[in-house]
């Protein structure tokens, strides 16, 4: 069961990867866009994160319930900022740069929370 618990951190940490990754091309090519690489990031982090809030038989450890609602709370921002970018380029009305970088901030954000907490 450890195993398998492994490998959900592994792709959590691979979906935050996609989600970074995907945001530092767009910034050194200066585009400040959202991109659907950036979805599928969020989708993934996302999803191996709820699993990962599962109680997995913690031989009676205790989850941490407010690092898993923070996390989920910052994921949900970083997702509605992306979607508000996607909806407003396809509009043709780029969001604003800031919105961009606070995009990548909360990533780091989130990622750290998840390595050092």
């Amino acid at each position: 069961m450890e195993t398998l618990r492994d490998i959900v951190i592994v792709i959590h940490l691979i979906g935050f990867a996609i989600l970074f990754g995907s945001w530092v091309v767009e910034a050194v090519a200066r585009r400040y866009q959202a991109t659907r690489l950036m979805d599928l990031g969020v989708l993934v982090a996302g999803v191996a994160g709820l699993a990962l809030a599962a109680p997995w038989g913690l031989d009676g450890g205790e989850l941490n319930y407010v690092k898993i609602g923070i996390k989920l709370v910052v994921l949900i921002v970083i997702g509605g900022l992306i979607g508000a970018s996607t909806g407003r380029a396809k509009k043709g009305r780029p969001l604003p740069s800031w919105v961009f970088w606070l995009i990548g901030a909360l990533t780091l954000f989130n990622a750290a929370l998840a390595v050092i907490w």
